[in-house]
C-alpha cells in the first residue's frame, strides 16, 4: 500500500491557526468569567483559599520545609519538648504552610475588637448548650464576646469555615474529654454550621457520643465523653457528679475503639484530676466482686494516662493521613485574690480580663504542665500541643458565672450570694472557646 501526503495549503493553515486561536481565547475568557463568578460569590474565603493561602502575604506563611512545630510553651519556663523529628513535623497532615520561625501563637494579650468579634450570634447557634448560654440566661453584659487573641509579633489568620469544611469533606473530626472539651467541640459546630443548609445538618446523642452530621459534605464532627480518657466511675455522660473517682488502668480500648476512624482527634483532660494529692487506681475491672484499687499520687497517675493515650494513638492513628491534638488545662477563677481583688470572690462580676501578663491562677498544677511535657517529648508520634493554658488565664471575665442553667433550685442563701454558686469553670458562648477553635485551626493548616 502507498500512502501519499498532500501540502496544506497557505489559506487552510491560516484558517487552522485561526481556529486554534480562537479556542484558546474561549478558553481564556472562560476560565476569567469562573474565576470573576467565584471571587463574587465566595468573598472573601476565596481570597483566602486562593490568594492568601498561596502568598507571602499570608502572615504565618513559611516554607513547609522549614516547619518548627510548637515546643512546650512559654509559661512552662524550663518546661520544653519536641515530640516529632522535623523530617516528621514536615509531613504533618492538612498542612499547607509553617507557621513563621519565633511566631508563638499562644504568646501574646487580649485586644478590644468591636468589629470581628464576636464570629457569630448565641441566637444564631443553636447547638449551644443552656449550661453555656449566658445572654439567655440574663448576663447584662457583652463585652467578654469582643476581645480578640493577638499573638507578638504575628497575626492569627481569620477563620475560614469553607476551608474547614472542605477539609473535613468525607472525614471524621473528634473531641474527646471532659465538658471543657465538650465547649470546645460546640463552639467548632457553631463556627461551622451556618454554611450548611438546614435541611443537610442534625445533631444527636448516643450515651457518651454526641454526633453533628453535614450531609453535603460527607463528614461528622463528633463529640465523646471520657473525662479521664480511661474507663472511670465518672463514664455516664449525664449523671457523673462523683466525689470519690476512680479510674481502671490500661482501659483505654473500652472509650477508644470508639474513637477509631477519625481523621482529627482533639484530646482533653485535666480538671477531673483536681480531686487531691492522690487519685484512686483500679488494677481489676469493675465488674469485680472484690476490687483492687490502690493509691497513686495524682501526677503518677497522670502520667501513666498521657502514656497510654499515645501507645492507642501509636497503634490507631496514621501520621501521615491523620492528626492528633492535646488541649492543656482550661484555668478557673474561684479566687479574686490572686488577681488582686477582694477575698472571698470570684469571677462572679468581672468584666474585664487580668492585664498582669504574668498571672498564673493556683489551679493550674505546672507539675501536670511538666509531665505533658516529659511524656510528649519522648513520643515519635506527633501530637500538636494547644496550649490555651496561659492566655485563658488572663479571662476572669468570660466565665458562665451564674448565666446559665441552674441543674438544681437555688436556695434562699444561695440566691443572696451569687458568689456562692458562680460557675468559674465553663465559659460562654461565643467567648473565649472560639479563641481556641482559631488556634487548632491555625495549628491544622500552619503548624
Amino acid at each position: 500500500m502507498r500512502l501519499t501526503f498532500s501540502a496544506s495549503s497557505p489559506s487552510s493553515s491560516l484558517d487552522l491557526r485561526k481556529s486554534r486561536l480562537s479556542a484558546y481565547i474561549f478558553s481564556l475568557l472562560a476560565f476569567a468569567f469562573i474565576f470573576f463568578f467565584a471571587a463574587i460569590l465566595y468573598g472573601e474565603d476565596f481570597v483566602y483559599i486562593f490568594i492568601l493561602g498561596n502568598s507571602e502575604n499570608n502572615p504565618l506563611r513559611q516554607p513547609i520545609s522549614t516547619i518548627n512545630e510548637s515546643t512546650c510553651p512559654s509559661c512552662l519556663n524550663s518546661y520544653s519538648y519536641t515530640n516529632s523529628t522535623e523530617k516528621n513535623r514536615a509531613k504533618l497532615a492538612f498542612a499547607l504552610w509553617a507557621t513563621k520561625e519565633g511566631c508563638d501563637v499562644f504568646s501574646g494579650r487580649w485586644v478590644k475588637d468591636e468589629l470581628t468579634r464576636p464570629l457569630y450570634r448565641e441566637s444564631e447557634c443553636p447547638y449551644i448548650v443552656p449550661q453555656l448560654t449566658c445572654q439567655d440566661h440574663g448576663r447584662p453584659d457583652q463585652d467578654y464576646q469582643h476581645w480578640r487573641w493577638q499573638p507578638h509579633g504575628c497575626d492569627l489568620p481569620s477563620f475560614n469555615a469553607t476551608l474547614m469544611l472542605e477539609t473535613l469533606r468525607g472525614k471524621r473530626m473528634m473531641f474527646v474529654g471532659d465538658s471543657l472539651n465538650r465547649g470546645q467541640y460546640i463552639s467548632m459546630v457553631c463556627l461551622l454550621h451556618r454554611l450548611i443548609p438546614e435541611n443537610a445538618k442534625s445533631m444527636e446523642t448516643f450515651d457518651a457520643l454526641t454526633v453533628f452530621t453535614a450531609k453535603d459534605y460527607n463528614t461528622t464532627i463528633e463529640f465523646y465523653w471520657a473525662p479521664f480518657l480511661l474507663k472511670s466511675n465518672a463514664d455516664n455522660a449525664v449523671i457523673h457528679r462523683i466525689t470519690d473517682r476512680i479510674v481502671r488502668k490500661g482501659s483505654i480500648d473500652n472509650h477508644g475503639q470508639h474513637w477509631k476512624g477519625a481523621d482529627i482527634l482533639v484530646f482533653n483532660t485535666y480538671l477531673w484530676w483536681m480531686t487531691g494529692q492522690k487519685m484512686k487506681i483500679l488494677k481489676g475491672s469493675f465488674d469485680d466482686e472484690k476490687k483492687e484499687i490502690v493509691e497513686m499520687p495524682t501526677e503518677n497517675a497522670y502520667r501513666m494516662v498521657m502514656k497510654t493515650m499515645l501507645r492507642w494513638v501509636k497503634l490507631n492513628m496514621d501520621p501521615k493521613k491523620t492528626r492528633v491534638f492535646f488541649t492543656s488545662m482550661s484555668p478557673t477563677h474561684a479566687k479574686s485574690i490572686e488577681w488582686g481583688g477582694e477575698p472571698g470572690k470570684n469571677c462572679y462580676n468581672e468584666t474585664t480580663p487580668i492585664e498582669d501578663s504574668n498571672y498564673w491562677g493556683s489551679d493550674c498544677d505546672k507539675r501536670i504542665m511538666q509531665v505533658i511535657g516529659e511524656v510528649f517529648g519522648n513520643s515519635k508520634f506527633p501530637i500538636t500541643f494547644l496550649n490555651i493554658t496561659q492566655l485563658s488565664s488572663y479571662r476572669k471575665d468570660a466565665h458562665t458565672s451564674i448565666y446559665k442553667k441552674q441543674w438544681n433550685p437555688l436556695s434562699p442563701e444561695q440566691v443572696a450570694n451569687p458568689v456562692s454558686y458562680a460557675d468559674c469553670t465553663h465559659w460562654c458562648l461565643p467567648g473565649l472557646q472560639d479563641t481556641w477553635n482559631e488556634l487548632l485551626f491555625t495549628k491544622l493548616f500552619y503548624p
